[in-house]
Protein backbone atom coordinates (compact mmCIF):
# COMPACT_ATOMS: atom_id res chain seq x y z
CA UNK A 1 0.00 0.00 0.00
CA UNK A 2 1.35 3.70 -0.98
CA UNK A 3 1.75 6.41 1.56
CA UNK A 4 -0.92 7.94 0.00
CA UNK A 5 -3.30 5.19 0.14
CA UNK A 6 -2.55 4.96 3.60
CA UNK A 7 -3.25 8.19 4.28
CA UNK A 8 -7.01 8.00 2.92
CA UNK A 9 -8.11 4.55 4.13
CA UNK A 10 -6.36 4.90 7.66
CA UNK A 11 -7.70 8.53 9.02
CA UNK A 12 -7.54 9.57 12.21
CA UNK A 13 -11.55 8.75 13.89
CA UNK A 14 -12.81 12.73 13.45
CA UNK A 15 -11.79 12.37 9.67
CA UNK A 16 -13.54 9.09 9.42
CA UNK A 17 -16.27 10.32 10.83
CA UNK A 18 -16.02 13.21 8.28
CA UNK A 19 -15.51 11.03 5.12
CA UNK A 20 -18.45 8.96 6.09
CA UNK A 21 -20.54 11.58 6.64
CA UNK A 22 -20.04 12.83 2.98
CA UNK A 23 -20.26 9.54 1.40
CA UNK A 24 -23.73 9.46 2.67
CA UNK A 25 -24.80 13.12 1.82
CA UNK A 26 -23.64 12.10 -2.13
CA UNK A 27 -25.38 8.56 -1.87
CA UNK A 28 -28.59 10.49 -0.69
CA UNK A 29 -28.48 13.69 -2.55
CA UNK A 30 -26.57 12.81 -5.85
CA UNK A 31 -26.99 8.73 -6.59
CA UNK A 32 -25.39 9.29 -10.33
CA UNK A 33 -21.89 11.17 -8.94
CA UNK A 34 -22.28 8.06 -5.65
CA UNK A 35 -22.33 5.09 -8.53
CA UNK A 36 -19.75 6.82 -10.69
CA UNK A 37 -17.40 6.92 -7.43
CA UNK A 38 -17.92 3.50 -6.88
CA UNK A 39 -16.01 2.68 -10.22
CA UNK A 40 -12.97 4.66 -9.09
CA UNK A 41 -10.13 3.00 -6.92
CA UNK A 42 -11.54 2.48 -3.79
CA UNK A 43 -8.19 4.91 -2.02
CA UNK A 44 -9.19 7.64 -3.91
CA UNK A 45 -13.38 7.53 -2.72
CA UNK A 46 -13.29 9.21 0.36
CA UNK A 47 -11.53 12.32 -1.75
CA UNK A 48 -14.01 12.14 -4.92
CA UNK A 49 -16.84 11.93 -1.75
CA UNK A 50 -15.67 15.17 -0.27
CA UNK A 51 -16.10 16.92 -3.72
CA UNK A 52 -19.30 15.79 -4.37
CA UNK A 53 -20.36 16.56 -1.09
CA UNK A 54 -19.08 20.29 -1.30
CA UNK A 55 -20.82 20.86 -4.47
CA UNK A 56 -23.74 19.12 -3.28
CA UNK A 57 -23.81 21.51 0.35
CA UNK A 58 -23.32 24.42 -1.46
CA UNK A 59 -25.91 23.69 -4.22
CA UNK A 60 -27.97 23.62 -0.94
CA UNK A 61 -27.53 26.63 0.51
CA UNK A 62 -30.70 28.43 -1.26
CA UNK A 63 -32.86 25.81 0.58
CA UNK A 64 -31.17 26.14 3.65
CA UNK A 65 -31.52 29.71 3.75
CA UNK A 66 -34.35 32.28 4.65
CA UNK A 67 -33.05 34.80 1.86
CA UNK A 68 -30.63 36.11 -0.56
CA UNK A 69 -28.37 37.87 2.35
CA UNK A 70 -28.44 34.44 4.74
CA UNK A 71 -27.60 32.85 1.13
CA UNK A 72 -24.38 35.24 0.75
CA UNK A 73 -23.41 34.78 4.00
CA UNK A 74 -23.03 30.96 4.10
CA UNK A 75 -21.57 30.90 0.45
CA UNK A 76 -18.85 33.77 1.99
CA UNK A 77 -18.33 31.58 5.25
CA UNK A 78 -17.18 28.51 2.49
CA UNK A 79 -14.91 31.26 1.25
CA UNK A 80 -13.51 32.31 4.08
CA UNK A 81 -12.79 28.59 4.88
CA UNK A 82 -11.64 27.52 1.49
CA UNK A 83 -9.19 30.41 2.02
CA UNK A 84 -7.88 30.51 5.99
CA UNK A 85 -9.86 33.64 6.75
CA UNK A 86 -12.76 32.34 8.82
CA UNK A 87 -13.69 31.79 12.56
CA UNK A 88 -14.00 29.40 14.71
CA UNK A 89 -13.09 25.29 14.10
CA UNK A 90 -13.63 25.01 10.39
CA UNK A 91 -12.87 21.43 10.81
CA UNK A 92 -15.88 20.58 12.61
CA UNK A 93 -17.59 20.98 10.05
CA UNK A 94 -17.26 17.67 8.00
CA UNK A 95 -17.82 18.32 4.69
CA UNK A 96 -14.97 21.09 5.34
CA UNK A 97 -12.43 19.11 6.43
CA UNK A 98 -13.01 16.22 4.54
CA UNK A 99 -12.48 18.64 1.78
CA UNK A 100 -9.36 20.47 3.01
CA UNK A 101 -7.85 16.97 3.59
CA UNK A 102 -8.25 16.33 -0.21
CA UNK A 103 -7.38 19.54 -0.83
CA UNK A 104 -4.06 18.85 1.08
CA UNK A 105 -3.07 15.19 0.13
CA UNK A 106 -4.14 15.82 -3.46
CA UNK A 107 -2.34 19.14 -3.84
CA UNK A 108 -5.48 20.95 -5.37
CA UNK A 109 -5.94 24.19 -5.89
CA UNK A 110 -8.18 26.19 -3.64
CA UNK A 111 -8.93 28.81 -6.64
CA UNK A 112 -11.70 26.46 -8.53
CA UNK A 113 -13.38 25.92 -5.04
CA UNK A 114 -14.33 30.06 -4.87
CA UNK A 115 -15.48 29.86 -8.18
CA UNK A 116 -17.51 27.36 -7.78
CA UNK A 117 -19.16 29.28 -4.66
CA UNK A 118 -19.58 32.46 -7.17
CA UNK A 119 -21.27 30.76 -9.44
CA UNK A 120 -23.64 29.27 -7.10
CA UNK A 121 -24.32 33.65 -6.43
CA UNK A 122 -26.64 32.77 -8.74
CA UNK A 123 -28.54 29.73 -7.29
CA UNK A 124 -29.79 32.84 -4.83
CA UNK A 125 -32.03 34.88 -6.35
CA UNK A 126 -34.94 34.47 -9.16
CA UNK A 127 -33.25 36.32 -12.72
CA UNK A 128 -33.55 34.23 -15.11
CA UNK A 129 -29.95 32.96 -16.80
CA UNK A 130 -29.34 35.67 -19.30
CA UNK A 131 -27.58 34.14 -22.32
CA UNK A 132 -27.08 31.13 -23.55
CA UNK A 133 -23.04 31.68 -23.33
CA UNK A 134 -23.47 32.57 -19.60
CA UNK A 135 -25.31 29.11 -19.43
CA UNK A 136 -22.26 27.49 -20.49
CA UNK A 137 -20.23 29.42 -18.44
CA UNK A 138 -22.52 28.50 -15.12
CA UNK A 139 -22.13 24.64 -15.92
CA UNK A 140 -18.62 25.02 -16.73
CA UNK A 141 -18.01 26.50 -13.28
CA UNK A 142 -19.76 23.93 -11.30
CA UNK A 143 -20.08 20.85 -13.11
CA UNK A 144 -17.34 20.76 -15.36
CA UNK A 145 -14.96 22.06 -12.40
CA UNK A 146 -16.14 19.03 -10.64
CA UNK A 147 -15.23 16.56 -13.25
CA UNK A 148 -11.91 18.54 -13.58
CA UNK A 149 -11.00 18.35 -9.87
CA UNK A 150 -12.02 14.67 -9.71
CA UNK A 151 -9.68 13.90 -12.49
CA UNK A 152 -6.43 15.67 -10.56
CA UNK A 153 -7.95 13.02 -7.67
CA UNK A 154 -7.72 10.44 -9.58
CA UNK A 155 -4.31 11.29 -11.16
CA UNK A 156 -2.55 11.83 -7.61
CA UNK A 157 -0.64 14.47 -8.61
CA UNK A 158 -0.22 14.08 -12.23
CA UNK A 159 -1.70 15.71 -14.80
CA UNK A 160 -5.08 14.44 -15.56
CA UNK A 161 -5.19 15.57 -19.72
CA UNK A 162 -8.76 16.53 -20.36
CA UNK A 163 -9.39 20.05 -19.34
CA UNK A 164 -11.15 20.66 -22.75
CA UNK A 165 -13.01 17.07 -22.46
CA UNK A 166 -14.12 18.07 -18.93
CA UNK A 167 -15.17 21.62 -20.25
CA UNK A 168 -17.70 20.12 -22.40
CA UNK A 169 -18.70 17.00 -20.21
CA UNK A 170 -19.76 19.20 -17.61
CA UNK A 171 -21.58 21.68 -20.00
CA UNK A 172 -23.36 18.49 -21.22
CA UNK A 173 -24.44 17.51 -17.55
CA UNK A 174 -24.91 20.37 -16.04
CA UNK A 175 -27.35 21.87 -19.06
CA UNK A 176 -29.32 17.80 -19.07
CA UNK A 177 -29.38 18.38 -14.91
CA UNK A 178 -30.94 21.61 -15.48
CA UNK A 179 -33.58 20.63 -17.92
CA UNK A 180 -34.10 17.41 -15.43
CA UNK A 181 -34.73 19.68 -12.59
CA UNK A 182 -36.81 22.13 -14.85
CA UNK A 183 -40.23 21.33 -12.70
CA UNK A 184 -38.94 22.15 -9.13
CA UNK A 185 -36.94 25.01 -10.27
CA UNK A 186 -40.24 26.43 -11.52
CA UNK A 187 -42.34 25.46 -8.54
CA UNK A 188 -39.31 27.52 -6.43
CA UNK A 189 -38.99 30.67 -8.74
CA UNK A 190 -36.14 29.90 -10.98
CA UNK A 191 -35.46 29.86 -14.23
CA UNK A 192 -32.15 28.38 -15.31
CA UNK A 193 -33.11 29.06 -19.24
CA UNK A 194 -31.45 31.59 -20.80
CA UNK A 195 -33.49 34.81 -21.62
CA UNK A 196 -32.09 35.26 -25.53
CA UNK A 197 -33.36 31.65 -25.54
CA UNK A 198 -36.86 32.15 -24.32
CA UNK A 199 -37.70 35.06 -25.85
CA UNK A 200 -36.40 33.62 -29.25
CA UNK A 201 -38.99 30.93 -28.33
CA UNK A 202 -41.42 33.72 -27.14
CA UNK A 203 -41.93 32.49 -23.83
CA UNK A 204 -41.56 34.79 -20.24
CA UNK A 205 -40.52 33.86 -17.20
CA UNK A 206 -44.33 33.63 -15.87
CA UNK A 207 -44.49 30.87 -18.21
CA UNK A 208 -42.54 29.24 -16.24
CA UNK A 209 -42.91 30.26 -12.92
CA UNK A 210 -46.70 29.77 -13.35
CA UNK A 211 -46.47 26.41 -15.17
CA UNK A 212 -47.92 27.65 -18.26
CA UNK A 213 -45.98 26.19 -20.58
CA UNK A 214 -46.47 26.23 -23.95
CA UNK A 215 -45.05 25.19 -27.22
CA UNK A 216 -42.47 27.76 -26.98
CA UNK A 217 -41.27 26.43 -24.05
CA UNK A 218 -41.06 22.83 -25.70
CA UNK A 219 -38.95 24.29 -28.36
CA UNK A 220 -36.42 25.79 -26.07
CA UNK A 221 -36.02 22.96 -24.25
CA UNK A 222 -35.19 21.44 -27.71
CA UNK A 223 -32.61 23.56 -28.10
CA UNK A 224 -30.82 23.19 -25.00
CA UNK A 225 -31.14 19.41 -25.37
CA UNK A 226 -29.27 20.11 -28.30
CA UNK A 227 -26.98 21.98 -26.96
CA UNK A 228 -26.10 19.24 -24.52
CA UNK A 229 -25.35 16.79 -26.90
CA UNK A 230 -22.99 18.95 -29.17
CA UNK A 231 -20.88 19.34 -25.79
CA UNK A 232 -21.09 15.78 -25.04
CA UNK A 233 -19.70 15.14 -29.03
CA UNK A 234 -17.21 16.96 -28.17
CA UNK A 235 -16.41 15.52 -25.02
CA UNK A 236 -16.27 12.12 -27.27
CA UNK A 237 -13.75 13.45 -29.38
CA UNK A 238 -11.35 14.94 -27.30
CA UNK A 239 -11.84 11.36 -25.09
CA UNK A 240 -7.88 10.10 -26.10
CA UNK A 241 -6.45 13.22 -24.41
CA UNK A 242 -7.98 12.19 -20.92
CA UNK A 243 -5.41 10.00 -18.47
CA UNK A 244 -6.73 6.45 -18.10
CA UNK A 245 -6.33 6.87 -14.25
CA UNK A 246 -8.53 10.34 -14.50
CA UNK A 247 -11.68 8.21 -16.83
CA UNK A 248 -13.84 7.59 -14.15
CA UNK A 249 -14.43 11.06 -13.12
CA UNK A 250 -16.12 11.77 -16.75
CA UNK A 251 -18.31 8.97 -15.86
CA UNK A 252 -21.52 10.58 -14.68
CA UNK A 253 -21.64 12.49 -18.60
CA UNK A 254 -22.50 8.56 -19.70
CA UNK A 255 -26.13 8.90 -18.08
CA UNK A 256 -26.50 12.62 -20.29
CA UNK A 257 -28.27 10.88 -23.58
CA UNK A 258 -30.79 8.16 -21.12
CA UNK A 259 -32.00 11.48 -19.54
CA UNK A 260 -32.13 13.43 -23.53
CA UNK A 261 -33.69 10.57 -24.91
CA UNK A 262 -36.15 10.36 -21.66
CA UNK A 263 -36.99 14.07 -22.58
CA UNK A 264 -38.18 13.32 -26.37
CA UNK A 265 -41.21 10.73 -25.41
CA UNK A 266 -44.45 12.25 -26.89
CA UNK A 267 -45.52 12.39 -23.09
CA UNK A 268 -42.63 14.56 -22.01
CA UNK A 269 -43.98 18.12 -20.03
CA UNK A 270 -41.37 20.35 -19.34
CA UNK A 271 -42.88 21.53 -16.27
CA UNK A 272 -44.51 18.21 -15.03
CA UNK A 273 -42.35 14.90 -15.92
CA UNK A 274 -40.16 13.77 -13.89
CA UNK A 275 -36.94 12.15 -15.62
CA UNK A 276 -35.32 9.35 -13.31
CA UNK A 277 -33.12 6.62 -14.35
CA UNK A 278 -33.75 3.29 -12.66
CA UNK A 279 -31.00 2.16 -10.63
CA UNK A 280 -29.87 -1.31 -12.74
CA UNK A 281 -30.00 0.99 -16.13
CA UNK A 282 -28.18 4.14 -14.53
CA UNK A 283 -25.65 1.33 -13.03
CA UNK A 284 -25.43 -0.66 -16.55
CA UNK A 285 -24.73 2.54 -18.42
CA UNK A 286 -21.94 3.44 -15.69
CA UNK A 287 -20.12 0.33 -15.92
CA UNK A 288 -20.74 -0.29 -19.86
CA UNK A 289 -18.51 3.29 -19.97
CA UNK A 290 -16.30 2.13 -17.78
CA UNK A 291 -15.48 -0.66 -19.13
CA UNK A 292 -14.75 1.05 -22.57
CA UNK A 293 -12.51 3.69 -21.02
Amino acid sequence: MTKTETSVAAPDEGLAFAFRHCEQLVREGDPDRYFATLFAPVAFRPHLFALGAFSLTVARVRDAASNPMAGEIRLQWWRDALQGEARGDVKANPVAAALDDAIVKRRLGRQPFVDLIDARVFDLYDDPMPRVNDLEGYCGETASSLIRLGGLVLADGAEPGGAAAAGHAGVAYGVTGLLRALPWHARNGQVYLPADLLRENGVTREDIVSGRGGPGLVRACAELRRLARRHLKSCEAARATIAPAARPAFLPAALVEGYLSAMERLSYDPLNTTIEMSRWRRLWRLWRAAKRG
